[in-house]
C-alpha cells in the first residue's frame, strides 16, 4: 500500500520529517475540532486530510512561531477583556433598572412592588 501524498512530495513542503510530523498532527485536531476545511478531501481521516493539504500548500509552517503565539495569546487576551466589559455593561444595566423602578411601600405590610417601565409592569417582591 502507497502512501498518498507520498512522503517525498511532501517533504518538499517542510523542511524535516519532524516537522511535517507535527504539521500534520496540529492540523489534523484542527479539522477534528471543527476548523474549516482549505480544499475538497479524497480521504475520509483527519490526518490524511491534512496531508493533503499540506501537498496542495495550503497549510504550512509559520514563519515565525513565536510571534504566532504572541498574536494567539493578544486575541485571547482581548476576548477576555471584551467579555470582561460586556459583563460590567451588563451589571451597570441590571442597577440602573433597580434605581429606575419606583419602589413603595403599601399600607402597613411589608410588601414592596416595582413599577417596571420597560414592561409598564409592576411587580410585588
Amino acid at each position: 500500500m502507497m502512501l498518498k501524498p507520498s512522503i517525498d512530495t511532501l517533504l518538499d513542503k517542510v523542511p524535516s520529517k519532524y516537522s511535517l510530523v507535527i504539521l500534520e498532527a496540529k492540523r489534523a485536531h484542527e479539522l477534528e475540532a471543527g476548523a474549516p476545511a482549505t480544499q475538497e478531501f479524497k480521504s475520509e481521516k483527519s490526518t490524511l486530510r491534512a496531508l493533503e493539504e499540506i501537498e496542495s500548500g495550503n497549510v504550512t509552517i509559520h514563519p515565525d512561531p513565536e510571534g504566532k503565539r504572541e498574536a494567539v495569546r493578544r486575541r485571547i487576551e482581548e476576548e477576555r477583556r471584551l467579555k470582561e466589559e460586556e459583563e460590567k455593561k451588563i451589571k451597570e444595566q441590571i442597577a440602573k433598572e433597580k434605581e429606575e423602578g419606583e419602589k413603595f411601600k403599601v399600607g402597613g405590610t411589608q410588601s414592596y412592588f416595582f413599577y417596571c417601565k420597560n414592561t409598564q409592569s409592576i411587580k410585588r417582591i
